[in-house]
């Protein structure tokens, strides 16, 4: 069996996101996508969704590079008087391993964070995470004991088919351990390493390279604009993105395949 599962991450970062991720599901091949529940546009992202019933909408789990969702008070180890992460994932993955006070704050934003998705009333498709911090030992341990009380029974595996082979062993073990709490997941992935640029040629290669099992490919597509959206997103070419997404090529391309299709409750519903 081949699935395929196409998903848009930061939904609810800005408007244009948004927009471009209602257009890319009503008229596209978009089936998921990610909310970021503590950015300035979730509430936007969540009507677009009650518009789109057929979106499956997952959580999209910040803790680098973005909002959080607990008051700065709450988390100070974590973020910094603006509320926000840094982006210094190397530093603080070594400070959520090594320090009990930051897991106790982290363990409280993972939690507030899936407590705000539960507050928006949506199913609850996927669980992944910003720049895949979910790789981290400790981070996943948290959001597996911490999403079962919220009902999480599928995650990304970022796990690209060419990815460097010494990765390969750590997401073998990542995937024993989703494997083990029963939580499904797919297979394979494409979208890391052209992040920003999965664009129409990217999807076709994809495509045309799909693996056995279940595939996901992610994407950030939005509006086109003059400015970026955040700077770290300065060179990331949403607009292709989403073009990409609306292409018949690509719908012909999925359609000739003959996969089966969806999110992850469409193309996992044993595990809903």
């Amino acid at each position: 069996m081949r699935g395929l599962i196409v998903t848009a991450d930061d939904f609810g970062l800005h408007e244009r996101v948004n927009e471009a991720v209602a257009l890319a599901h009503r008229e596209g091949v978009l089936n998921c996508a990610s909310l970021m529940v503590g950015a300035p546009a979730a509430a936007h992202a969540v009507r677009v969704s009650r518009a789109n019933p057929g979106l499956r909408v997952g959580l999209h789990i910040v803790l680098a590079d973005g909002p959080a969702t607990s008051p700065a008070s709450e988390i100070p180890a974590l973020v910094g008087s603006d509320g926000r992460f840094e982006d210094r994932m190397v530093r603080d993955g070594f400070r959520f391993f090594c320090l009990p006070r930051v897991r106790r704050q982290l363990a409280r934003e993972i939690r507030a964070q899936f407590e705000a998705f539960a507050a928006t009333g949506l199913a609850l498709d996927h669980v992944n995470t910003h720049k895949h911090f979910h790789l981290h030992p400790t981070v996943l341990s948290l959001i597996l004991r911490i999403g079962r009380d919220f009902g999480m029974h599928a995650m990304r595996l970022p796990r690209e088919p060419d990815a460097p082979l010494a990765l390969r062993p750590w997401m073998a073990l990542v995937r024993a351990r989703l494997a083990r709490a029963g939580i499904a997941h797919n297979d394979h992935v494409f979208g890391m390493a052209r992040s920003g640029a999965m664009d129409t040629a990217a999807l076709l290669d994809a495509l045309a390279r799909l693996p056995q099992g279940v595939t996901e490919i992610y994407c950030h597509p939005a509006m086109r604009a003059d400015t970026p959206i955040t700077e770290s997103m300065r060179d990331y070419r949403h607009a292709d993105e989403l073009n990409a997404l609306l292409s018949p090529r690509v719908a012909s391309a999925i359609e000739s395949a003959g996969l089966v299709r969806g999110g992850f409750a469409d193309v996992f519903p044993h595990r809903r």
